[in-house]
């Protein structure tokens, strides 16, 4: 079986009816490799593909709410955000400013504007549910694979959650 979609085209699912679509999408100087997932294809709707194409075709606002978002954080010591902002100045030390595109002197602003955002996974089975719809991936390396942000998005975009990998 399968299913088509103005932008994702036809989506042909496994022998296991998983249906899987990948694209690298260019956002300014980097390239983000989005991916879209669900397990059934019966349990994916037109709907969740809409939102689904809605998100990769907002990506550039996305990226900057999902900043917005996390600088919002900034102020509580105990968010995952602060945690991460933090775990990067004790490994990075005096080479931080190396890895920075833009200082400004607020090392957390700093960081959060540098962060590469590296993929994004849209879960098209959880359209409309309370569990992530999408989760972005972001790190301060782009080689780093542990030491990354996921933002968790409801399908309407929202940011829902930020947590670290580790």
């Amino acid at each position: 079986m399968a299913i088509e979609h103005d932008y994702f085209g036809v989506l042909s699912s496994g022998p296991d009816g998983a249906i899987f679509w990948t694209e690298r999408v260019e956002l300014g100087d980097q390239s983000v490799t989005v991916d879209l997932t669900a397990p059934d294809q019966d349990d994916v709707s037109q709907a969740a593909l809409d939102a689904a194409a809605a998100l990769i075709g907002a990506l550039e606002d996305l990226d900057a709410s999902v900043r917005g978002a996390m600088l919002t954080e900034v102020d509580d010591r105990t968010s995952e955000v602060t945690e991460y902002i933090l775990q990067q100045q004790e490994a990075y030390g005096d080479e931080l400013e190396d890895v920075l595109v833009d200082i400004s002197g607020d090392a957390a602003v700093d960081i959060i504007r540098s962060l590469r955002f590296s993929s994004m996974t849209i879960l098209a089975d959880e359209h409309g549910g309370s569990e992530p719809f999408a989760v972005l991936e972001y790190a301060l390396d782009a080689d780093a694979t542990d030491d990354v942000l996921l933002v968790n998005l409801g399908s309407d975009g929202s940011v829902l959650s930020v947590m670290s990998a580790d």
